[in-house]
């Protein structure tokens, strides 16, 4: 499902640069698929780490009994129709595929931090998933999302404001120079809001296919922004950037 790995990413050092002091933090790693999870301290118990592994067992039990079936489903690169009576998870990142003009499996990602972050959140007050960059926000109060953009010199440096009234949200990265994930482009890191979260993370690989240099840039925007539920975009390459739509960006 995914392409070359490298150990610095593997690890996800990121995870521990910037962490809401008002959250609660668990992992939940079942084979590819590694969450971090915070929720808020007061609501936490025990019992939502098993709830979340039992969720994600079963959502990647769903995709992959349908990949069986449906083989061209994890290998595509455009959007396809799917079999009549597919599971719930295939119809969503099928849905958000079509609508980014990518193959199904880009959607992966964004589509497990929305399916276990819409569970939790008939729990818990906030919430926030983050699935290898790509993140379920629903939250009761204004966040600040760090971003990290590889070798980029605003890695780390910056952050998106994101206001309570937005939740639930889908905030969602694709890189071309940072992680496991397949990319045709080269952007340090092309970032997309919307709703749902499955959508941001397909959006957001399309914007990043599109970007081979700095020049590139508005290139990706214009594509994103045309999009139905598309909020906002932000793409990076090297030293420059480029943004639309509802982007409050901070130094951090």
């Amino acid at each position: 499902m995914k392409g070359n790995q490298n150990q610095g990413y593997e690890e996800r050092y990121y995870r521990s640069l910037h962490k809401a002091k008002d959250l609660h933090y668990f992992h939940v790693k079942i084979k590819e698929t590694d969450l971090a999870i915070g929720v808020d301290a007061t609501s936490f118990t025990d019992s939502l780490v098993s709830l979340c592994q039992k969720k994600v067992l079963r959502l990647r039990t769903e995709l992959e009994e349908y990949i069986v079936l449906d083989p061209e489903y994890q290998i595509s690169l455009v959007p396809l129709e799917i079999m009549p009576e597919a599971p719930e998870i295939v119809v969503r990142m099928a849905w958000a595929a079509a609508r980014a003009g990518v193959g199904p499996m880009a959607a992966v990602a964004g589509t497990f931090a929305r399916s276990v972050g819409e569970m939790l959140a008939l729990q818990v007050k906030d919430v926030i998933v983050e699935n290898g960059g790509d993140i379920y926000l629903n939250s009761s109060q204004d966040r600040i999302i760090a971003i990290f953009a590889g070798k980029s010199c605003f890695s780390c440096k910056i952050g998106l404001w994101v206001r309570a009234g937005e939740s639930p949200l889908g905030i969602c990265t694709s890189s071309g120079t940072v992680g496991p994930s397949f990319s045709l482009g080269k952007a340090d890191a092309a970032i997309i809001k919307a709703r749902p979260a499955e959508l941001a993370d397909a959006v957001a690989t399309q914007a990043g296919n599109l970007v081979q240099n700095q020049d590139d840039l508005m290139k990706a925007i214009d594509y994103a922004q045309n999009i139905e539920g598309v909020s906002g975009v932000l793409v990076i390459k090297d030293d420059r950037l480029a943004a639309w739509g509802d982007v409050e960006i901070l130094p951090l």
